[in-house]
């Protein structure tokens, strides 16, 4: 039966190799990393990339709704409190 190193010893060797790497070796290591995670990405398909393009279009057009009825709304209401503005 063979013993498993404890968490505490794999952590520190980890710490110790991190440590012993150089700026170049960090570089690559991070260049690697960056490569594994974009292989993991999946590209949406033409009808799902249509949906989320027509979702995010009437969300902003409401949005532009909401802030022009306000603009508009406080707009009037100034006029309200303070008269007109040729008087």
């Amino acid at each position: 039966m063979t013993e498993e190193p404890s968490e505490d010893l794999v952590a520190t060797a980890k710490r110790e190799r991190a440590a012993r790497r150089g700026p170049f070796a960090k570089i690559a290591l991070f260049i690697r990393q960056v490569i594994a995670e974009l292989k993991k990405v999946v590209t949406p398909t033409r009808r799902e990339l249509l949906n989320y393009t027509a979702v995010v279009l009437v969300f902003v057009i409401i949005m532009m709704a909401i802030v022009f009825g306000l603009d508009q709304l406080f707009g009037w209401l100034t006029i309200v409190v303070f008269g007109s503005v040729g008087s």
